[in-house]
């Protein structure tokens, strides 16, 4: 926006730190990471909205799909695309049967706990926009599981009577508390703003060429 190179290398140093920090061997995410402060070298990570430190926060996840995906647009590091894939898969591969995730990957098919719509809406449009630049036959693939998310959102999580609420998507969640995280329990099964926003940027980039302001 300002054509100052500054907030470029700024934005480039932050991707190669997250991807460095927050990306497990398992290819699941950390929600946060500290970082010694004399030496600047990353030093341990923690969650604060996840259930345990050590456990995949949904919404985190997805947003690692979403970033690598804008990281990838602007940056083209071939990278990018293997860690996206990685990313990516752990996220299809922990949804529970119904493809709504629970609001932590701790939790699967069964599970009481409640979920997080808003992740899968925001996972759905960072598949939608990697899938621009893989080879055709596995943007295939993540296209297919992206349109069967997308049409579990619609089954299940959207509002069609908005005497229960003024939002558009249901069965999101803000903050969860868990024994390891700081959270209170925040907007637990409900709709919220980032919910919708995402639900209907992945509507919006189904219908038609959708130019990104990101």
């Amino acid at each position: 926006m300002t054509g100052d190179p500054s907030y470029e290398d700024k934005a480039e140093n932050h991707i190669k730190t997250a991807m460095k920090c927050i990306l497990r061997p398992d290819h699941s995410t950390y929600h946060t990471h500290f970082f010694d402060v004399e030496t600047g070298e990353p030093t341990y990570g923690v969650t604060h909205q996840g259930n345990r430190n050590g456990s995949a926060w949904a919404r985190g996840q997805a947003w690692g799909i979403y970033g690598i995906a804008l990281s990838y647009r602007y940056l083209k590091n071939p990278e990018y695309m293997d860690l996206f894939c990685s990313v990516t898969d752990y996220f299809i591969e922990h949804l529970p049967e119904d493809l709504i995730p629970y609001w932590d990957f701790d939790f699967d098919t069964g599970s009481e706990e409640p979920r997080d719509s808003s992740a899968s809406a925001i996972a759905v449009c960072g598949i939608l926009e990697m899938a621009k630049y893989l080879e055709k036959e596995k943007a295939q693939v993540y296209l297919t599981a992206a349109d069967r998310m997308l049409k579990a959102l619609t089954d299940l999580c959207a509002n069609r009577d908005y005497k229960k609420s003024n939002g558009l998507l249901l069965h999101g969640t803000y903050a969860r508390n868990s024994k390891e995280n700081t959270c209170t329990d925040r907007g637990v099964d409900e709709c919220n703003t980032w919910g919708d926003y995402f639900y209907m940027e992945a509507l919006t980039r189904l219908s038609r060429d959708w130019k990104l302001y990101w």
